[in-house]
């Protein structure tokens, strides 16, 4: 079997686990009322069951264990273990609401046994500000402080139809790509075998209406957890990635770059909230997908605008990378790139939404153009996805 094929076949296996779970998980959530009920700060108007995070985890789990029979990895059972606890934490969560401070204290012994058990650590910068391997101490203090980050940031922007699982799946398939460039088929594996049980997922999240759930705090942290990893792998003293590194590819700005919206929008809000003297793990409206929402733009617009975003800084990163800029320079890039994108333009719109400026009618011209289910072709392929 080629190389390509087992990457593919994983892939295939998450996408028919999920397709297959998902009706199942769907009527348990009705008949025992697990749904997300609307309130002042959430956008949907019915209760819409929550459960969707277990169906993408199942499929999860299928493509990674057909991953563990071609390659047996021991990483892939420690990857499991740790996305297990955190659906199970997720999952409680959205029924219960559990406080911050115990999902944060469940996360980062989660992250501190996946760096015991898998021996992956963020320690190398490869060479950015002339950095390389950094102290065991320092990197393992890096890594509960990144990896926790990224889940946060990756469940923080599930807000709209699409938006979390669109963001996974195009994350999954860069991060797909780059491990397969650079020689490691076992996370480039498991990166396309979560890409693949997205997808039935974010169909049914985007289009259906009587088949539509929610992800929810179980599946944006098992997501969060395994973009953490993905992270890590990439950025290890001995990742396969160093050929990479060694030709002018920025790991860290890479990496960044995937990651930007969700983390820099974060970075935002919580910023924001501390600057207000709030707590900043308080709710309220002010992540990036709620502007979307005051300016006009439907669900489906706001998750292709988002992702536009993050794949634009990506491309830029690309670019710059060809250009031979060097890893600061890459870095710098990102960062400019990402701030402009959550900070500057977040504080723009919201300008021309306070002032009611000529502006503010060309941003709400671009979200009409963008109102997709209002569309003919929109209704087909709900009742189609309804019907499957």
């Amino acid at each position: 079997m080629s190389s390509i094929q087992h990457i593919i076949l994983p892939a295939l296996l998450a996408f028919l686990g999920t397709l297959w779970i998902h009706p199942k998980v769907l009527k348990i959530a009705i008949l025992k009322n697990l749904v997300d009920n609307p309130d002042a700060r959430k956008l949907q108007r019915n209760p819409v069951p929550v459960m969707g995070g277990v169906a993408v985890f199942f499929g999860i789990v299928i493509g990674l264990c057909s991953s563990q029979a071609m390659f047996n990895s021991a990483t892939t059972f420690m990857l499991i273990s740790a996305m297990m606890i955190m659906l199970y934490i997720g999952t409680i969560d959205d029924i219960i609401d559990l406080s911050p401070n115990i999902r944060f204290f469940v996360e980062i012994i989660v992250i501190a046994w996946l760096i015991y058990a898998t021996k992956s650590s963020i320690n190398c910068f490869w060479g950015l500000w002339g950095v390389m391997n950094i102290p065991e101490w320092a990197s393992y203090i890096l890594t509960i402080f990144a990896s926790v980050g990224i889940i946060n940031a990756v469940n923080l922007i599930d807000g709209v139809n699409g938006l979390s699982s669109g963001y996974c799946f195009m994350s999954s398939v860069l991060f797909a790509i780059f491990f397969y460039i650079s020689g490691n088929q076992i996370m480039a594996s498991l990166a396309i075998s979560a890409a693949g049980a997205i997808i039935p997922f974010f169909l049914h999240n985007v289009f259906g209406n009587k088949t539509k759930m929610f992800i929810g705090d179980g599946g944006t942290l098992v997501i969060g957890t395994l973009m953490a990893m993905f992270v890590m792998n990439i950025l290890e003293q001995q990742t396969e990635c160093s050929a990479l590194a060694n030709e002018g590819v920025g790991l860290i700005p890479f990496s960044l770059a995937v990651m930007s919206i969700p983390v820099f929008d974060t970075l935002r809000v919580m910023s924001t909230r501390i600057l207000n003297k709030k707590s900043p793990f308080s709710p309220d409206k002010t992540h990036l997908h709620h502007l979307f929402i005051d300016l006009g733009f439907s669900h489906i617009g706001t998750t292709i605008s988002i992702l536009s975003l993050n794949f634009l800084i990506v491309a830029i990163w690309f670019v710059s990378y060809k250009l031979g800029a060097s890893v600061d320079i890459q870095l710098y890039i990102v960062v400019g790139c990402s701030l402009l994108s959550t900070f500057i333009f977040y504080w723009f719109a919201k300008r021309q939404i306070n002032n009611n400026t000529k502006k503010l009618k060309v941003l709400k011209s671009i979200a009409k153009t963008l109102q997709f289910e209002k569309k003919g072709i929109w209704r087909t392929i709900q009742r189609i996805i309804d019907k499957l």
